[in-house]
């Protein structure tokens, strides 16, 4: 036997039987596509923000596009710097991966 839903509509006062939308006035009633709505506003919301995040220029970006030629001089040693480090620690993590898997 389903079940028969009867909701009122919060902008007309119109009793609707099973439907997701009004019938006179085409409103939005259903709870479960209000909460679906809400959940993809939400997650869009959060896709633009990390978006925005990603698109941020770090301190060192900045040096590198800086129009003094010093400044964009100490920016790529910096970025070298932090390249070589990088490497440094990569190897070391590889290193003892392969130690301690024998």
């Amino acid at each position: 036997m389903a079940s028969v839903s009867h909701i009122k509509c919060p902008n007309c006062g119109v009793f609707n039987i099973n439907k997701e939308y009004c019938e006179s006035c085409n409103t939005l009633i259903s709870n479960q596509k209000k909460i679906k709505e809400k959940e993809e506003v939400v997650h869009q919301k959060e896709i633009e923000e990390a978006i925005i995040e990603l698109e941020k220029e770090t301190f060192i970006k900045k040096l590198r596009k800086h129009p003094f030629f010093l400044m964009r001089f100490f920016g790529l040693i910096l970025h070298s710097v932090w390249f070589v480090l990088t490497v440094i620690g990569s190897f070391i993590a590889w290193f003892i991966a392969m130690v301690a898997a024998g």
